[in-house]
């Protein structure tokens, strides 16, 4: 049997300049290419489907119910005339034309959500449903070049634009130079990024789910009655970062009683050298192998190369990914290690090895992770029906085994170290699940001999793991030192260890 029929493959735009290209390379390593789209357009002022389509945004981002909208502009900032008119020729150019653009996007967006394309033709559809509007949560987003090279010049620092909520409107124009506030006081707030802050933040904040959290926090820290004053965007986020919220939440922790705070330089240059930030950064590099999945999975969904299921559209199968990429960063450095440690462990299994992850809420899914043997004489047809179904099993067992469980996501691959590695997803939505269907996989326990003796283990996962002393905590017995899942023949640390998506196996 051939593989199943696949739809059109879906193929984003790169953009245009070379600042909307960089952005959208940011937006995927954060976003991941399943949710981030450059150059959306809508068909407004096409008649008989002739003409072209206008450009709604420089980037959209959709993933659950957050709407993500970028306007990217690269304006030169003049340097030998006054620094107050340079100041609000630029602004008005770079900040306030931008901001214009998201807030009709957003309208355009919340008006007509089945009507954005992928191309000026407007002949491909926006490939994945939006949230009802009614649902929708809206991060609107400036990316303003060439003022932080100005502001370094004139201010020195890192050319970060200071931030003073006290400025509203049209204030801004006639404000300090270098200084942003709220763009208007009655339309939704737009975050303001240039070339310094554009990088720490979506370098740092690298996941959608840690990434709209500051995003959120933020706002409302600003647009509060508390007067808030900023040396530059990374100061704020370290402030961010260094606190918990009584939800154990990173958050903006202020004591009520302060009527105004001012953040001055040195809060991120302390964060980014302490032990805790640069043993953070040591032990989330396993994390993106979680990210490596993901990318594989979507892309061969989204070029209509996948093995089973390819004849639904992206639409339909893209909420199950979604699990996956809703992990925050902390969270898929947990995965990823047991990940790792079982496939390292089934190079001695006999035909197959897997292991059930339970969530850390109901928010979350459980995982199966199953490492089929790739055994002389099947064919790969054969090798993939056969895994496959196992897959199906063990998810099916999981929910016998955990009643309260909803959705089970199974990821399968070949056991050992290889070469070359296929992997399979499965997405079971366990709502609708009867006691005809409990009857049927215990059946199927007792026949395959599958979680019958499950041996359960706990542990923490620190995401700062260090101890009072700054030494590292244990957070996981995965050693970086193990011969990498890719089959590369290197070790982890020298191959997919090494960087934030290392190399991509085939």
């Amino acid at each position: 049997m051939d593989p199943d029929p696949q739809p059109e493959p879906v193929q984003p735009a790169e953009g245009v300049t070379d600042a909307e290209r960089y952005l959208a390379k940011l937006c995927r390593r954060s976003f991941l290419s399943l949710w981030s789209y450059p150059g959306v357009f809508r068909d407004q002022g096409r008649t008989d489907g002739k003409g072209d389509g206008k450009e709604v945004c420089d980037l959209l981002v959709v993933f659950d119910n957050h709407i993500i909208i970028f306007s990217d502009k690269d304006c030169h900032f003049q340097d030998g005339i006054n620094l107050r008119v340079a100041w609000a020729r630029w602004f008005k150019k770079a900040v306030l034309a931008s901001a214009k653009q998201v807030w009709g996007a957003e309208r355009w967006i919340r008006d007509y959500p089945t009507r954005l394309f992928l191309d000026r033709k407007c002949t491909k559809p926006f490939p994945i449903n939006l949230p009802k509007p009614d649902k929708a949560i809206f991060h609107r987003i400036v990316v303003a070049h060439d003022a932080s090279r100005a502001c370094k010049s004139v201010c020195g620092g890192s050319g970060s634009l200071m931030l003073d909520n006290t400025i509203v409107g049209d204030v801004h124009v006639y404000s300090r130079p270098f200084t942003i506030g709220r763009l208007d006081a009655v339309r939704g707030y737009v975050h303001v990024f240039d070339d310094t802050s554009l990088d720490i933040v979506m370098t740092t904040l690298d996941t959608i789910s840690d990434f709209t959290a500051y995003l959120a926090k933020k706002e409302k820290f600003l647009t509060g009655e508390r007067k808030v004053l900023a040396a530059g965007e990374e100061e704020l986020l370290a402030v961010y970062l260094a606190k918990l919220n009584k939800s154990k939440e990173h958050d903006f922790v202020i004591k009520e009683s302060y009527d105004g705070v001012v953040f001055t330089e040195g809060h991120w240059k302390s964060f980014v050298s302490s032990p805790e930030r640069q043993a953070q950064i040591e032990w989330d590099r396993i994390s993106y192998l979680w990210d490596s999945l993901i990318e594989k999975f979507a892309h061969h969904v989204m070029t209509g190369t996948q093995y089973f299921g390819g004849d639904r559209p992206l639409r339909d199968q893209e909420s199950g990914f979604r699990f996956l990429a809703r992990e925050p960063r902390t969270r898929r450095r947990m995965l990823a290690a047991s990940f790792m440690e079982v496939l390292e462990k089934s190079r001695t299994a006999k035909l197959w090895d897997a292991r059930v992850m339970p969530p850390l809420d109901t928010r979350f899914p459980y995982y199966v992770f199953l490492f089929f043997r790739r055994e002389p004489g099947p064919t790969d047809e054969e090798y993939r029906n056969r895994r496959a179904h196992l897959l199906t099993a063990y998810c099916e067992v999981t929910k016998l085994m955990h009643p309260r469980a909803i959705d089970i996501i199974g990821i399968a691959t070949e056991a050992g170290l290889l070469a070359e590695r296929s992997e399979d997803f499965l997405y079971l939505n366990a709502r609708d699940w009867t006691a005809a269907d409990d009857q049927q996989a215990k059946e199927t326990q007792d026949a395959l001999g599958i979680l019958k003796s499950v041996t359960t283990e706990s542990g923490r996962e620190y995401e700062y793991p260090v101890d009072q002393e700054g030494e590292l905590r244990r957070t996981t017995g995965l050693s970086r030192n193990s011969p990498c899942w890719c089959g590369s023949g290197l070790r982890y640390k020298r191959c997919h260890g090494r960087g934030k998506f290392g190399r991509e196996s085939n």
